[in-house]
């Protein structure tokens, strides 16, 4: 039996959706604050307070609906949550957990405080008028990453500067910018894992996984990573320092790189559910959704094991600015052998939105044949999904 049984989330798009669906599996009542009647947690919520994801009045009268609140997102007025968590309103992560990541410079320098490999970085800000002499008597050169410090995901508020043109095209057009300059790190890989801890210490680690970007923006995730147990290994030990270390309570999502030299640095953390994990659905004993509300129940941690040799998870992203649900292809889409296809229910498509996420898990029949062989299989199907869903 839960802990507890009625849990809220700040936050009502797809990771709430996703995670609506298990919690009606587990037997508990989601509450969701969400400021749009048809996010896609709506439909799916025992119960729904339509209201801003900061809007702290509206977070007191979920707590009294609730035994537990958690997030679907960082995007939280960390302050104004501070007087409700004083009343005793039970939030987790807890919001002393919160604090030192919400804004990438602070979660960078907290992560190099705790002793963790990160890229080299620095803060700048409107109110520094020698941009270019500060970061050439820090050591920067380009290619520069600029990010915005707050209210990034998704490639959103990153960008990767060439020259100082570039670089002052963006000043300008960023109103006050509050930014975080990291050195261009030319990786071999992108890494992520889901990691995951409850209030009595027991953690998950789930298989590390390879993100493959474009612009910025995830398209797919390879698993298990094409690397070694060693490097596995490490990304394992940091994820756990990582976690012990802000005593976390829920779901994390982690990005790492992985350099040519096989050096790995920490890149982000991101304190919820998260894209790189969604393969879990269909792909593990236990998804991250599922662990993330057995973590904030304080109930046991099931299983972050694979029930296949390999999987692979494609993301189905807007190309165009609609109003449709694209029936015909989501019916091809699910016509591909070994595949499961998750569509979010949003009303409305723009270029880069996620609408949706196709898993594939490698069939029995591949466990005879080498990785490399399942590996090609995988990127047949992915190279399917995407021929049908980007052709237009």
């Amino acid at each position: 039996m839960m802990a507890s049984q009625r849990v809220g989330v700040i936050g009502g798009g797809q990771l709430a959706w996703m995670m609506a669906k298990e919690a009606q599996t587990l037997g508990i009542k989601l509450i969701v604050q969400t400021p749009h009647a048809d996010d896609p947690a709506v439909s799916l919520a025992h119960d729904v307070i339509l209201a801003p994801i900061d809007d702290a009045q509206a977070t007191a009268q979920l707590a009294t609906r609730c035994d537990v609140i958690t997030f679907e997102n960082e995007f939280i007025d960390l302050q104004a949550l501070q007087p409700l968590a004083a009343t005793g309103i039970n939030f987790r992560p807890s919001l002393d957990t919160l604090a030192p990541i919400l804004d990438k410079y602070h979660q960078r320098s907290y992560l190099k405080k705790i002793g963790l490999p990160v890229p080299r970085f620095m803060a700048i800000d409107s109110d520094n008028s020698s941009v270019f002499e500060t970061l050439n008597a820090n050591g920067f050169t380009f290619p520069l990453v600029v990010k915005s410090r707050r209210h990034g995901y998704d490639g959103y508020g990153t960008f990767i500067i060439h020259n100082q043109q570039q670089f002052n095209q963006l000043w300008q057009r960023l109103e006050n910018p509050c930014l975080m300059v990291e050195e261009y790190v030319p990786f071999e890989m992108e890494l992520g894992v889901i990691i995951a801890r409850n209030l009595r210490g027991e953690i998950r680690i789930y298989p590390v996984v390879e993100t493959q970007q474009e612009n910025q923006v995830c398209h797919r995730v390879m698993i298990p990573a094409p690397i070694s147990p060693q490097i596995s290994l490490q990304v394992e030990e940091i994820a756990q320092h990582l976690l012990e270390e802000l005593q976390a309570v829920g779901v994390f999502g982690l990005e790492l790189f992985l350099t040519p030299d096989g050096q790995v640095l920490v890149n982000e953390i991101a304190p919820r559910t998260h894209n790189s994990g969604h393969y879990t659905l269909d792909a593990c004993f236990t998804s991250q959704f599922a662990v993330q509300l057995q973590a904030v129940t304080d109930s046991p941690l099931g299983s972050a094991g694979l029930k296949f040799s390999g999987a692979a998870m494609v993301n189905l992203l807007g190309y165009e600015h609609s109003h449709q649900d694209y029936p015909e292809k989501r019916d091809k889409l699910a016509a591909i052998p070994h595949s499961y296809l998750h569509w979010y229910g949003k009303t409305e498509s723009r270029p880069g939105r996620k609408l949706g996420h196709v898993t594939l898990v490698t069939d029995k029949s591949w466990a005879e044949e080498s990785p490399e062989k399942a590996y090609q299989k995988l990127w047949h199907s992915i190279k399917q999904i995407e021929e049908i869903w980007y052709d237009h």
